[in-house]
């Protein structure tokens, strides 16, 4: 039965369990239709607002998803409750599963040559016989796109799995998406780093508790104490604005599917 969308911070997001995500997942790889897969998190709710590519990125999406469990967290004090948090590095291991059981082929594009080469050997010790119909790094030129998303389409791959940071994902995303004819896309960031024992999780318990971003702050603390303060004490702010004045739906600033004309602009900035 369809579910309504819960229109939070200017977007609509599915209000979905795992279980819900995987399924619709399913239907799109039987029926070969085109699912998109967004996460939505904190710094996403604060940086959309200046990063148009970003907040396109994000709307292009077939299915948004709760990422952080912040969000939960401000679903519930708005009165548009989610059901729970949807993060993306699970979304990719229920996905890589699925892949596992009914022999669908995978796509890896992202990280540096020799972590993507651990990430394998991981996953094929994990997953025995896991189909990957190709790889490659995320450190390419923008002039390489092209061929890239060429090589990808003639893979013939069910899944994509993009382990890029923003924007060059949403770059990529943006600019050949709609060509590539594979069913499945997702944008997983650092979990390719995760799943090749390069860095670690957080324990449950602090994900549970919404502290993954502390257990990450802990162990860079130089690096992130100023983006998390600034970041979380916008997110704060932005969550009492939306109790007092929600929202209204943003609308892309122009589409970015298939023509990259966003995207090609952002790539020669």
């Amino acid at each position: 039965m369809p579910t309504e969308q819960q229109l939070l911070f200017g977007l609509y997001l599915e209000p979905l369990r795992m279980e819900e995500v995987i399924q619709r997942c399913h239907t799109a790889l039987v029926t070969r239709s085109k699912l998109l897969l967004g996460v939505l998190n904190a710094a996403k709710v604060v940086n959309l607002r200046s990063d148009a590519l970003l907040r396109d990125s994000l709307l292009e999406c077939n299915m948004l998803l709760a990422d952080g469990q912040s969000i939960v967290w401000a679903s519930r004090l708005l009165g548009r409750p989610l059901p729970e948090r949807i993060a993306g590095i699970d979304i990719f291991e229920q996905l890589l599963a699925l892949a596992h059981r009914e022999g669908r082929s995978i796509y890896l594009l992202g990280a540096q040559p020799d972590v993507l080469r651990m990430l394998e050997t991981r996953l094929q010790v994990r997953f025995p016989g896991l189909k990957v119909a190709g790889r490659h790094d995320g450190y390419f030129k923008a002039n390489e796109s092209a061929l890239i998303a060429a090589e990808i389409r003639a893979s013939g791959a069910d899944m994509l799995f993009l382990g890029m940071a923003s924007p060059k994902k949403e770059i990529f995303l943006g600019s050949y998406g709609a060509t590539l004819n594979v069913p499945i896309l997702h944008g997983v960031g650092g979990s390719f780093d995760i799943l090749a024992g390069i860095t670690r999780r957080a324990p449950v318990m602090w994900q549970r508790a919404g502290m993954e971003w502390a257990y990450r702050l802990l162990q860079e603390p130089r690096r992130l104490w100023w983006r998390y303060l600034k970041t979380n004490t916008a997110f704060l702010l932005l969550t009492a604005r939306e109790l007092v004045h929600p929202a209204r739906a943003f609308r892309p600033t122009r589409s970015i599917t298939g023509g990259g004309t966003l995207a090609a602009s952002r790539q020669n900035q």
